[in-house]
């Protein structure tokens, strides 16, 4: 008896009208190295005691329930000389991997060389696909995100010129190429990776800076926020007067907004990162995500640090997306020097300690910050930039990491059912070189279950703006039908998808596929606002006999069903792991 499951158990399909559908400075010092940085002064008090931020630990959640006998762990390494050039060549007897310090079999080893060929997707008279022409053959593939979430106004505008300066001057014509921006308002596709109209930087020449979420909120709330102390604002009103406890009262409500607005943040940060991780998921090879920001949304002191309440699965989840998708996060801080002198917010500027204790405060959040994008980008095998006005540079060192890379392989210990982050350490047996390899993975529920974020993942990706490439499907819309009665038209469609693409666990043969379908409209009455017209979902179950897993094996998957819709343009059918836009006029 088999086991079958797709690579992930969510398929799910959007569709949506094209009537508002959207495809989507100053003076700086010099800055240093891009080594960690240490503080200015003492961090505050709460970091050593109980209150200190607001995130927990992953090992502190329930036990790993294994959905699989066999799980096998991807580690892609990057080799570089001291001169930044990828060395090549190397055998699998020079590598060696641990995992929480236990040495590891490698299971497989193989050198891969990225091709800039530009990706294209197969086209077919009447059949909208996702399906990517030369899907076996690994692209360096270079996703610009411009996060205008946790990047200050004036430095989302410096960082645009800066990356134009770039593309203007280092882009090859062939290279395979997106940018996307991270608002408030969620992820938008500025240009595709299959886009030729425009050229990245002409995009970028239109785009507008737009609102961040700690705008209007003083740096020391922001201190507060993240920490969860409030007590150092308070050093400043000393007297039991009116005006005192007036104060205090606006200052615990800016450290309340502070983390309300952090939350968005980074709930709409990690949304952000699963949806590119989904969307070239599909696509072979090592692929690098420039990530152009002011900050990390949340304070991690551990790798194993996840967000506190509801945020910690979806965080997890990205992560977890990330490593799947083989994708390599590498922020390049944009905010270059900034001034955290007491002095630099409008408002009560506290003098004598509290002027010392509220500097102390800010240079810790600066250097914290720095400490954590180099943290987080290691995570994922990738490289922080920081302390450096030089954005363009930083941008030209990250594309050049995605040429070339090793694959290392090895089997999870699925008797160890500890949750928290298992740390990965590579080592080469060869001199003068440099290794970069991400530094670990979760091992949750959140990460190993599918079920535990399957109603989430669903959610988000019925708005995602990508068509993720996972599971590569084909889709065709069949002949109208009128329904008696009414002005709506039943509109027939079939997603199919190749049986290669199928995955089998070798125990049962249990078969689980779930999908959705939603059609919308613009809402008279708020931009990007959509109303549901119609919908359906659907979990597809059963046991398979041998004979009809063969079948499956060999001729795919089909699934039929209909929209009731009424006159009108609509577009993008899109969903997770296997989506497609396909645009439909019913008359």
């Amino acid at each position: 008896m088999n086991r079958l499951s797709l690579s992930f158990l969510a398929l799910i399909c959007v569709l949506t009208t094209t009537a508002t559908a959207q495809r989507p400075g100053g003076n700086r010092s010099a800055g240093g190295s891009a080594g960690r940085s240490e503080p200015m002064g003492p961090p505050p008090e709460s970091v050593a005691g109980p209150g200190y931020s607001t995130s927990k630990r992953a090992e502190d959640e329930a036990r790993v329930e294994f959905k699989s006998e066999t799980i096998v762990v991807q580690v892609p390494v990057v080799v570089t000389d001291k001169s930044g050039n990828h060395v090549h060549g190397l055998t699998k007897d020079k590598f060696q991997i641990s995992e929480n310090n236990k040495d590891q079999t490698i299971s497989s080893f193989e050198e891969i060389i990225n091709t800039s060929a530009p990706i294209s997707v197969v086209t077919r008279p009447g059949f909208y696909s996702n399906l990517l022409v030369d899907r076996d053959k690994p692209r360096a593939v270079t996703i610009i995100a411009l996060d205008m979430v946790n990047t200050p106004i004036l430095d989302q505008s410096y960082a645009r010129r800066e990356l134009i300066k770039y593309l203007s001057n280092n882009i090859d014509t062939g290279q395979t190429l997106a940018l996307v921006l991270i608002t408030e308002k969620g992820l938008k596709v500025a240009y595709g990776l299959t886009s030729s109209a425009k050229t990245p930087q002409e995009v970028l020449k239109n785009v507008s800076s737009e609102s961040y979420a700690m705008q209007n909120v003083s740096k020391d709330a922001e201190v507060a926020a993240a920490t969860g102390d409030t007590s150092t604002l308070m050093t400043a009103f000393t007297l039991a007067t009116t005006e005192t406890r007036l104060n205090e009262f606006i200052t615990q409500s800016d450290v309340n907004c502070a983390q309300f607005k952090q939350e968005q943040a980074i709930e709409t940060t990690m949304q952000a990162f699963l949806g590119i991780a989904w969307s070239v998921s599909g696509i072979p090879g090592r692929k690098t995500l420039l990530w152009a920001t002011g900050g990390f949304p949340f304070v991690m002191d551990s790798p194993s640090s996840v967000p506190g309440g509801r945020l910690s699965l979806l965080y997890e989840r990205a992560m977890k997306a990330l490593n799947d998708g083989n994708v390599s996060i590498y922020p390049v801080d944009v905010l270059g020097l900034i001034n955290i002198a007491p002095g630099a917010d409008v408002g009560t500027v506290p003098k004598g300690p509290a002027s010392m204790r509220q500097l102390s405060n800010r240079s810790w959040l600066v250097n914290t910050k720095q400490d954590t994008l180099k943290d987080f980008a290691e995570m994922t095998g990738g490289r922080a930039f920081y302390n450096t006005n030089d954005l363009a540079g930083a941008f030209q060192r990250v594309t050049d990491d995605a040429s070339s890379y090793y694959m290392l392989t090895y089997h999870l210990d699925t008797k160890n059912n500890k949750p928290g982050w298992r740390s990965l350490k590579v080592k080469v047996d060869q001199k003068d070189v440099e290794i970069r390899a991400r530094k670990g993975f979760f091992v949750t529920n959140a990460t190993l279950n599918p079920d535990a974020s399957r109603l989430n993942d669903m959610e988000y990706a019925l708005s995602a703006p990508f068509e993720a490439t996972a599971i590569p499907i084909v889709m065709q819309w069949g002949a109208s039908k009128d329904v008696p009665g009414n002005e709506k038209k039943q509109i027939p469609f079939t997603i199919r998808i190749a049986g290669n693409e199928i995955t089998v666990d070798g125990t049962h043969s249990a078969m689980n596929v779930g999908i959705a379908a939603v059609a919308t409209q613009p809402s008279p009455h708020r931009k990007d606002e959509f109303l549901v017209v119609d919908r359906l979902a659907e979990d597809v179950k059963g046991e398979l006999k041998p004979e009809n897993l063969a079948t499956l094996r060999s001729r795919g998957m089909s699934y039929n069903n209909t929209l009731e819709l009424a006159p009108g343009t609509y577009d993008n059918l899109s969903g997770r792991l296997g989506s497609v836009w396909a645009p439909l006029t019913v008359n």
